[in-house]
């Protein structure tokens, strides 16, 4: 019983009924001219055809019939003009449906007049409409109640009828559930990549901050405990900074992305790494402004983690950084020397966030040791790359 009664609670059950009774009211009024009852239906044909009446109806049936859903991408019921043929001929045969199953509204509004008219002809009046015919006694009053029922019924089946028939001849097409698929792919690429992102920077922090602290303490120096204080200082600052960041366009869909660094600005990185007691040999070849903006945000936050690896797996050892610009590709390279102390990095989520990171790029990211030395290679395209380019390629495009 309470599955039963649970639509008549919603409101949604009684938008619905209102969504039947537009066009009941509008057919009414054609009544009065004519008793032509096919008029409406063959009127409907030359509407529909119009491309902006798709439009008009998607809106109305997502605020009447499904309104939870209204404002989402992945709508069931599109508000969207007519692109073709086909969705202009759904639209004729959506109103010619929607007319049929308003006839179940203008039957619903004589119900409850009927309970009315039989209340009354417990006073002696004689009913009518649908209680036409029937003596006026005054036990009719106990038959007043069952109208409401077939009118409940028709009220619920009539409005998942319409919404049924709307997500049916309204619905988005493939093309559009396509589109609406890849935007949703964007977007979840887009979180995964702020996720890496932010796993990067605060990552890097932190292993700064232990490996300076710990320095730090061993030194049992005041002017080395003072510069390494100001280097988790400098470093928790940027951290917090790419966290406001990443949180704000996390918090409000659509705030632009405020800029993030490039491999112009490697320098901070390399004296964060020098300032942890690493001794790092930066080589620096080719023109950085040649490279996209896309490449060289990837590439910073590549050397970002490289360094953050070197520093957490092998400590305060010297470090070899090369970049290069040549060929139509950028190429970088990190490598410090293995010890017997050195954890050896594996294929945790820093080292799997640089290769994901060079294949979305298009380009190849490649981890080994040789000769006593532990190496991160990279190797990124740098002609036709661009961000949404390299999004689609990852999705599958």
């Amino acid at each position: 019983m309470h599955r039963i009664l649970t639509p008549l609670t919603s409101a949604v059950t009684y938008s619905r009924w209102l969504h039947m009774f537009i066009p009941a009211a509008a057919a009414s009024v054609w009544f009065f001219i004519s008793d032509a009852f096919w008029a409406p239906l063959l009127f409907a044909v030359p509407i529909g055809l119009i491309p902006a009446m798709r439009l008009e109806e998607g809106i109305q049936a997502q605020l009447l019939l499904t309104p939870s859903e209204r404002g989402r991408p992945d709508a069931s019921i599109a508000a969207a003009s007519s692109s073709s043929w086909a969705e202009r001929w759904r639209t004729v045969l959506w109103l010619e449906v929607r007319l049929l199953i308003s006839a179940g509204a203008i039957l619903a509004l004589w119900l409850p007049v009927a309970s009315i008219e039989l209340v009354l002809s417990a006073a002696g009046r004689p009913p009518g409409g649908l209680a036409e015919g029937l003596d006026p006694h005054w036990w009719n009053v106990l038959l007043a109640p069952l109208p409401i029922v077939p009118l409940l019924v028709l009220v619920v089946l009539g409005g998942r009828l319409s919404t049924a028939a709307a997500r049916w001849l309204l619905g988005p097409s493939p093309t559009d559930r396509l589109t609406v698929l890849e935007g949703l792919t964007e977007e979840l690429l887009e979180r995964n990549r702020m996720a890496r992102e932010l796993h990067d920077s605060i990552g890097h922090a932190l292993t700064v901050a232990v490996v300076q602290a710990g320095a730090a303490r061993t030194a049992n120096d005041p002017a080395f405990t003072e510069r390494a204080l100001a280097a988790i200082e400098e470093t928790g600052r940027d951290a917090l900074e790419d966290l406001e960041r990443v949180l704000r366009v996390l918090r409000e869909s659509g705030t632009p992305v405020s800029r993030r660094p490039t491999l112009a600005e490697a320098e901070r990185l390399l004296d964060s790494a020098r300032s942890s007691g690493a001794k790092v040999d930066a080589r620096v070849s080719g023109d950085l402004g040649l490279v996209p903006a896309p490449v060289s945000r990837e590439g910073y936050r590549i050397l970002q983690e490289s360094l953050t690896n070197v520093l957490r797996h092998a400590g305060p050892v010297s470090v070899r950084v090369t970049i290069t610009v040549v060929g139509g590709r950028l190429e970088l390279e990190v490598a410090n020397p293995l010890s017997g102390a050195a954890d050896l990095p594996g294929s945790g989520s820093g080292l799997r966030g640089i290769r994901e990171r060079a294949a979305l790029l298009g380009g190849k990211a490649r981890t080994e040791s040789r000769e006593d030395e532990w190496r991160v290679s990279v190797s990124l395209p740098l002609d036709g790359i661009r961000w949404s380019d390299a999004v689609h390629r990852s999705s599958g495009r």
